[in-house]
């Protein structure tokens, strides 16, 4: 999914809205108290993982595969944000209007980026509907 990601150092410097559309991978759906679904977005990126953060790699294949730039790029697992679906801070993705999605992840990678997740046992998302 393409999506407005709001970054965890940009929310603690008191922003509302990501400074970049960036696509992102759908890790969870649950569901609210009040019956809403609420998406679970994990980011993916260019810039390799700096201290402290923990990523997988997405194959060369599967960005291919995805229409993402021929450059390496990584699914960061230490943080992520929350939303009800559909969020407000979704976006087209260039060049496939008006598609949000970029496509399906492999099931290998989802599984193997779920695990990661679990190891990194991070804490609360950034909440997008507060």
């Amino acid at each position: 999914m393409n999506y407005s990601y709001l970054w965890e150092y940009e929310y603690k410097d008191g922003r509302d809205e990501g400074v970049k559309d960036r696509p992102v991978a759908v890790v969870l759906v649950t569901q609210s108290d009040d019956g809403f679904d609420q998406v679970h977005v994990v980011p993916m990126t260019t810039r390799p993982p700096t201290r402290g953060q923990q990523a997988v790699e997405v194959p060369q294949a599967v960005r291919r595969q995805l229409g993402l730039s021929g450059e390496r790029s990584w699914v960061i697992v230490t943080e992520w944000n929350r939303f009800t679906w559909p969020g407000y801070d979704i976006r087209p993705v260039r060049g496939r209007e008006p598609s949000i999605s970029h496509g399906f992840l492999p099931s290998g990678l989802f599984r193997q980026i779920r695990d990661a997740l679990i190891a990194a046992a991070i804490g609360r998302p950034v909440d997008r509907d507060l």
